[in-house]
């Protein structure tokens, strides 16, 4: 890149933030609360105005020619290659079909190395062997983070750990894509089969915020939501796993949410349907996100042992346990995009 795109880039990330919160205080006033309510939603002349603004700066720009020149028939055809079984394989008892696996790693890997641009630090916090909960913050409308939080941990750690994700129930029922997340190793999110894993000393890895991290309207990036009621604590506590604090910072703005749709998504199963600036505009290509720089960086470890499995019962410990997580992964982001001056170029 050239020194006049990396100054043409650095002045648009810049402009970016004004012109997406300006629409937000158009809409729906100041924020006063975390959790988005029924009436955060753009009408369809000011969503059609945003993304007309928004597809002449350059992020989108080049992200909406990269699509293009993909094409839908070479899309197609890596959706079609990367759901056809090739052939019957030996797979573990939620799925997980490591053969498979391994030939499409190299996809998340090239994202990783050349997309996003991953950088990471901390990673040898999490334990070279043994069962380990690794608690993350959730962003970016799809859920992206996930996958580059494990390929970052797959790719960077000393025994290069496989993290065992778990996701939610409406993405793990969806046809195809809850068949395709299994025979990668992600696992349908409920205690039962977190404990399973972690039992067979496997390392997991949590978003306590839900689809309520990934929900988040672009105007409210980077503000944790709750972590519900303490259920990654309680993991921990009952299984005897360290947990290891992780924050992603960029995933906000590869799909900055500008509203979302939900009376047409609730018949489909969906939580909602996104607008971004690329999405509706591009159809299914709109799902690709922008090329933003992104950062993961892990946390020491809470060791929560001494406490034993009958400590769940115990609310005052689990609330307070639960807050210091949060609050951990809520400043480490922050002290993250204190450094950061560019979100494309970082």
């Amino acid at each position: 890149m050239v020194a006049s795109d990396a100054t043409e880039l650095q002045a648009s990330d810049r402009e970016l933030e004004p012109e997406l919160e300006a629409v937000a205080r158009e809409t729906v006033g100041e924020p006063s609360e975390l959790f988005e309510s029924e009436q955060d939603s753009l009408t369809i002349r000011q969503i059609w105005d945003l993304v007309d603004r928004l597809s002449q700066w350059p992020g989108v720009e080049s992200a909406i020619k990269a699509a293009k020149e993909a094409g839908n028939d070479s899309l197609r055809d890596v959706v079609r290659r990367a759901l056809t079984a090739r052939a019957q394989r030996p797979i573990d008892r939620f799925g997980f079909d490591l053969r498979y696996y391994e030939e499409l790693f190299p996809l998340a890997r090239w994202a990783h190395d050349h997309y996003f641009r991953v950088e990471t630090r901390g990673v040898e916090n999490i334990a070279e062997a043994g069962r380990v909960l690794v608690v993350a913050n959730h962003s970016g409308t799809l859920p992206y983070d996930g996958c580059m939080v494990h390929a970052t941990t797959r790719i960077n750690h000393p025994q290069r750990r496989l993290l065992r994700p778990l996701v939610e129930n409406f993405v793990y029922h969806m046809p195809y894509l809850g068949r395709f997340m299994a025979r990668c190793g992600a696992v349908r999110a409920c205690q039962e089969n977190a404990q399973a894993l972690l039992e067979a000393d496997e390392a997991v890895l949590v978003f306590p915020e839900g689809v309520k991290g990934i929900g988040k309207l672009y105007k409210r990036r980077y503000r944790l939501q709750r972590f519900g009621r303490g259920g990654a604590v309680k993991l921990a506590l009952k299984t005897g796993s360290p947990i290891v604090p992780c924050a992603v910072i960029g995933a906000e703005e590869s799909m900055p949410l500008l509203s979302k749709v939900s009376w047409l998504a609730r018949p489909l199963g969906l939580p909602y349907i996104p607008i971004t600036p690329t999405l509706p505009l591009l159809g299914p290509l709109g799902l690709l996100p922008l090329p933003t720089k992104w950062w993961i960086e892990f946390a020491e470890p809470i060791d929560v042992s001494q406490y034993g499995p009958d400590a769940i019962r115990d609310r005052v410990l689990v609330n307070r346990l639960n807050e210091q997580l949060r609050t951990t992964i809520q400043e480490m982001i922050e002290r993250r995009l204190d450094r950061r001056h560019s979100v494309f170029l970082g």
